[in-house]
């Protein structure tokens, strides 16, 4: 993950030094920009491998941003931003945002998130694969089987293309309104409840306890994410 560039967009001086002693401490490379114009004209003329940018920009607003480089590339976007309000993490992140981070955040939860969208721009989508592993569970998305630990387990339709979603966009809040577009379709996008019984049913499934999840975290309000990685317990730990 070292050496990785990574472009901030970020107005605020104090949030810019902060980033800049945390990301070289770690190996990164970063390029600031101060503006939404100056930070459009970077991502164009050299793009970066990750982009964390705030929503509040003296210039534009950040959503605009996101809107504008989705029209051309895929670059992780993770958005740092004191707009806590659920209503804008959710447009940022249906708008194409990778991740959100609301302010003040950790230095350890804004290293972990970024190498998650650093191995999803390396290795590619997801879906790339026919057969996905993440910890003790495999998904062949050709024979359309899922095991955990080695044992088949057998889903419903629902259940298999709500995980088959979630596996694909693993390590990515995925928010309400596109799941249930994904998995029940157009005229299905208010109807939440659906969602909330058939990820529980899920997680029963796969053995995953929603106070300690392994695979599938609740977004509260958002949406849910799939882990990317899920530690697995060795043999002297079980």
């Amino acid at each position: 993950m070292s050496d990785a560039n990574i472009l901030v967009i970020e107005d605020e001086p104090e949030i810019r030094k902060f980033l800049k002693v945390v990301l070289t401490g770690n190996d990164f490379k970063p390029v600031f920009a101060e503006t939404g114009k100056d930070g459009l004209k970077l991502a164009t003329l050299h793009p970066p491998e990750v982009i964390i940018m705030d929503l509040g920009l003296p210039d534009m607003d950040g959503i605009e941003i996101i809107q504008n480089i989705r029209g051309w590339s895929n670059i992780p976007i993770i958005v740092l931003s004191a707009r806590g309000q659920e209503a804008d993490k959710i447009k940022a992140l249906e708008l194409g945002a990778d991740d959100y981070l609301t302010k003040p955040f950790s230095t350890g939860e804004l290293l972990a998130r970024l190498k998650v969208a650093l191995r999803r721009a390396r290795s590619g989508e997801t879906q790339s694969s026919p057969v996905i592993e993440i910890g003790e569970m495999k998904l062949d998305l050709e024979k359309r089987q899922v095991f955990v630990a080695g044992v088949e387990t057998h889903l419903t339709p629902i259940e298999y293309k709500l995980l088959a979603v979630l596996v694909k966009h693993a390590g990515k809040v995925v928010t309400q309104k596109q799941l249930l577009l994904d998995v029940w379709g157009k005229h299905s996008t208010e109807n939440s409840h659906y969602l909330r019984i058939y990820a529980q049913h899920l997680r029963q499934k796969l053995g995953d306890d929603p106070l300690k999840p392994r695979y599938i975290i609740n977004e509260a309000g958002i949406g849910y994410k799939f882990r990317e990685k899920v530690a697995v317990a060795s043999a002297a730990e079980a």
